[in-house]
């Protein structure tokens, strides 16, 4: 084989496995990744239109909002792992697998969408009605998910 046929392999071989791991958090894992990557550099691009200037350090900021977001995908999973294992516990019958992170992943592809959208304007391409969806679509998210939070806890600051 060859080196390219070992690189198509191994590339094979890491998706399978990150995707059996994932389960049905996969396709929007992976989706989250290419808004993440997408968002990096349409954000380089954009910069430079907007007069703005681009270095290593904000290069590194950047890269840091972008790992944040993966850990509170953590923290999502680990808060469903947490509350199903209570539940189970203690007796009551919740069916709530992999909602929590896969309701964060969704609502930050949302955000890296929108902050897509804005790079793209700014380098001077403008689709007003896709702003307008990508903006009805993140208010639904968090509507959905703080209907699914009891009463009380809807308002309070952590």
């Amino acid at each position: 084989m060859d080196k390219l046929e070992n690189i198509k392999l191994a590339f094979v071989a890491i998706f399978t496995m990150a995707g059996n791991w994932l389960g049905i958090l996969a396709m929007p894992a992976y989706m989250l990744v290419l808004t993440n990557v997408v968002d990096y550099f349409t954000g380089l691009v954009a910069a430079k239109h907007r007069g703005e200037r681009i270095s290593s350090e904000i290069g590194f900021w950047g890269i840091f909002k972008k790992i944040s977001m993966w850990v509170l995908v953590w923290v999502g999973y680990e808060l469903d792992f947490i509350i199903s294992t209570l539940a189970q516990l203690v007796h009551i019958d919740i069916n709530i697998a992999g909602i929590i992170p896969l309701v964060t992943i969704l609502w930050l592809m949302i955000n890296e969408l929108i902050s897509i959208l804005e790079n793209i304007r700014d380098i001077g391409v403008e689709i007003v009605w896709l702003n307008r969806l990508i903006q009805l679509v993140l208010e639904k998210t968090e509507e959905t998910a703080q209907a699914a939070l009891p009463a009380d806890t809807q308002h309070r600051e952590v």
